[in-house]
């Protein structure tokens, strides 16, 4: 069975990056009939920040991608928090370390800082390691004496010169690379007993079944150190496939996406909102931005993968069948967080009214609007396909909620004529107090004959009543707006609008 997994740290909030990782592996998963597992690698105690790993949760959620195994739902290779699992890495360092593929380094960060500046670039690698504090340089005795005396230690991989290590890759093909460039990376720390990156995802990847490793580019650099591994651990017949993601770009290339990108553009990028808990600092998230889930989902698939012809709108059953890594690009995708726009615009059409109301429910409330949910839905029926985000559904029809207190000068001064108040008053108290039933249809036919037969200017009419019931020259169709708000309201607003105005 095909078993994959996303194994995000617990530092910070969820990177959009990170989603669209995830994503790929769900989507892996679902096409081959296997299983997605959540991982937590917090074994960073230093970096470790509160409240992460239920955001995580919390955001895939939200996203609707679920996981068959892990952290919040459990299963048969339990524990999924690595902090939970020491005891298990223990005795693969002890095995690392009695075959010599592994050894002690007792070096103070004080002195391998002085080898820095001592050596231009340096690396703790074959060349370096003999001038060391280590089991390599010292005899047993003193590395007894050391560790009875309570010297804290690292255990570091052992990587020989002079060997080509090839990773087979399933996106970018062969891929080769020289021992000489790889360092005698740290595995394990005896200051808080638990390993480093390194062996913990090697280790719990062989335990969990893992079959396919599918992870951001930035992690191609370690996938030889690994390769490693699991040939010093003798697990070479189990090793998992890797397939290397493209990076998410900056919108104008030329990097990778950041934080600070966002900032400077103005789109988020985390999923949800996030709340730094030491700093206090808020930053923005999909969610809260407006986005739908399914939109966002949609916009990341199509990241760095293409479905092999022109679809752009495709259900996550649609992505699931069509999913291959072999259509993953292997040079960056360049973040159009435009278009991102575009596919919320298109997935808010695509909801139904109903829905779409229920959203914008939230919204009303923060400003002070309690409505019946069909008034709403009647609402945001005519106008949702003017916005791109739910929270800007306000901006597009608060005057069906709330009465205009103030007129907007320009269009007061462009709309309303020198007899706009005499005729206002005529058609309120001439056509539409009488008028029953107060539809769309027949009222605008009442109101055209009238106008016609009155020999007045349809064009000023019609302006002058929009208004006096938006306050501005926006909206749809006049008679849209005085069915939706009633005849008495509309009464209201064009007689208020002909005393303040005159």
């Amino acid at each position: 069975m095909v078993r994959v997994r996303f194994a995000p740290s617990p530092t910070g909030p969820l990177h959009i990056g990170g989603v669209r990782t995830a994503l790929y592996n769900y989507l892996f998963a679902k096409q081959h009939g296997g299983r997605l597992i959540l991982r937590i690698e917090d074994t960073d105690s230093q970096r470790f920040v509160p409240g992460a790993e239920e955001y995580i949760i919390a955001s895939f959620q939200w996203l609707g991608i679920p996981f068959d195994e892990g952290v919040g739902c459990g299963g048969a290779h339990a524990p999924y928090r690595q902090s939970e699992r020491k005891a298990i890495y223990r005795q693969y360092v002890d095995r690392l370390l009695a075959d010599g593929s592994a050894y002690l380094a007792f070096d103070t960060p004080a002195e391998l800082e002085a080898k820095r500046r001592e050596i231009p670039n340096f690396q703790y690698d074959a060349s370096t390691r003999g001038q060391m504090r280590n089991a390599l340089t010292l005899s047993p005795g003193e590395v007894k004496a050391l560790i009875d005396a309570g010297q804290q230690y690292v255990v570091r991989i052992r990587v020989e010169p002079d060997e080509d290590i090839r990773v087979n890759d399933l996106i970018r093909g062969e891929v080769v690379i020289h021992s000489s460039i790889i360092d005698d990376k740290v595995l394990f720390k005896s200051s808080d007993g638990l390993p480093t990156y390194h062996l913990a995802n090697i280790v719990d990847d062989h335990l969990m079944e893992i079959t396919h490793v599918i992870r951001g580019e930035e992690w191609l650099s370690s996938a030889p150190l690994h390769v490693l591994l699991y040939r010093c651990l003798g697990w070479t017949d189990t090793m998992p496939a890797f397939a290397h993601l493209p990076l998410l770009l900056k919108p104008e290339g030329g990097g990778k996406l950041s934080k600070r990108d966002g900032d400077r553009l103005g789109f988020p990028v985390f999923p949800l909102e996030w709340q730094d808990p030491k700093s206090g600092e808020r930053s923005a998230g999909y969610r809260e931005s407006g986005y739908l889930p399914e939109a966002v989902v949609n916009f990341l698939a199509l990241l760095g993968w293409n479905p092999g012809d022109d679809r752009e709108l495709l259900t996550v059953q649609e992505l699931i069948d069509c999913f291959d890594l072999s259509r993953c690009s292997k040079s960056g995708a360049k973040f159009d967080h435009e278009k991102g726009k575009w596919f919320n615009h298109q997935y808010i059409q695509k909801r139904a009214d109903s829905e779409v109301a229920a959203l914008f429910m939230p919204v009303l409330r923060a400003h002070g609007v309690e409505a019946a949910p069909a008034y709403v839905e009647k609402v945001v029926g005519m106008m949702k396909e003017r916005v791109s985000f739910i929270p800007d559904l306000w901006g597009q029809t608060h005057y069906f909620f709330k009465a205009p207190e103030t007129y907007d000068e320009k269009t007061r001064a462009k709309r309303w004529k020198a007899d706009s108040a005499v005729q206002l008053a005529e058609l309120a108290d001439e056509v539409l107090s009488d008028r029953e039933p107060f539809d769309v249809e027949g009222t605008e036919e009442a109101v055209k004959a009238w106008i016609a037969g009155k020999g007045y200017h349809l064009g000023n009419i019609m302006n002058a009543v929009r208004l006096a019931l938006v306050g501005e020259g926006i909206g749809p169709q006049i008679f849209h707006i005085t069915e939706a708000v009633g005849k008495e309201e509309t009464l209201r607003r064009i007689r208020r609008a002909v005393e303040l105005l005159k």
